[in-house]
């Protein structure tokens, strides 16, 4: 039996789990076209995924469904076509001008819960590069009693940021402030997080990120390290005692950021994601 298709015409007369059948067949670039199809019908229903799947799947498929489809079918992220992607224990706002979180950055969260195992856990969380405030809003969410501060250089992201603390009910817990990483800056943080840029400028790039996701976000120049290059030495004035850093690295960087670090006092240690690649440096003085 053939499957049906979804188009740019109308979903109307499937069910909402037929639909996601056939979506997903025409989302088959993705590396994740289920979920992807899933996501865009419970956006397109008003309901969670979870809610959607225990009880939904046999009613009918909202004719809006099929425009999220093309609009994923033009490989537009889909974090950007819902305006949400949950990240760590938060759901953020996201869309056009800011990077998508992704699940490999909660292996900076891990690090830290790790360093702070059997303590109070930080006081003070910095967030260098914070976008829509991704790390300094899942580190608050995680320690209540912690305070912080997410830099940015961008306009756009800190409109974010400032959307997000205030929906999660942590604006009096975060501040933000416009800058070029820590330039300026003289506290000294328990924790600090960041996700620098670190693409090399003739890198491969899925299209949907090339196409949408912004270029500041991802490209540090033709080795992908000058953003390291910046960081490795504002961390250590920055570090309180007994504080740490947690900084996202590409798969295949390890070696070189870890030389940037140490080169500057600090001791290292290799975290890896859940897939088993090199992904985050924790450092501390």
């Amino acid at each position: 039996m053939s499957r049906p298709t979804v188009d740019a015409g109308t979903a109307a007369g499937m069910t909402v789990g037929h639909a996601i059948a056939a979506a997903a067949t025409h989302l088959s670039f993705s590396a994740t076209p289920r979920l992807d199809a899933e996501l865009l019908m419970a956006h397109a229903l008003g309901v969670s995924r979870e809610a959607m799947l225990l009880g939904r799947m046999g009613d009918s498929a909202p004719a809006a469904f099929a425009d999220l489809v093309e609009r994923r079918a033009r490989h537009e992220p889909v974090a950007y076509i819902t305006g949400c992607r949950a990240f760590w224990t938060v759901e953020l706002e996201v869309g056009p001008g800011v990077l998508v979180p992704r699940a490999d950055s909660e292996t900076l969260i891990e690090a830290a819960v790790a360093h702070f195992a059997d303590t109070p856990g930080p006081r003070r969380v910095l967030d260098l590069g914070t976008g829509p405030g991704t790390l300094l809003l899942a580190a608050l969410d995680q320690w209540p009693a912690a305070t912080g501060v997410g830099v940015d250089a961008s306009d756009a992201a800190l409109a974010y940021v400032e959307r997000n603390a205030a929906a999660l009910g942590l604006a009096a817990r975060a501040s933000w402030r416009r800058g070029d990483w820590a330039d300026g800056m003289k506290e000294r943080f328990d924790l600090i997080l960041a996700n620098p840029p670190y693409i090399g400028e003739d890198e491969p790039l899925p299209d949907e990120v090339r196409a949408h996701e912004p270029a500041e976000a991802l490209f540090a120049g033709a080795d992908g390290l000058d953003a390291y290059r910046a960081l490795a030495p504002m961390l250590s004035p920055l570090l309180a005692p007994g504080g740490i850093a947690c900084i996202e690295i590409g798969a295949t960087q390890a070696g070189a950021v870890r030389a940037l670090l140490e080169a500057q006092g600090l001791r290292t240690r290799l975290h890896q994601d859940l897939a088993g690649r090199d992904r985050c440096i924790a450092a501390t003085a």
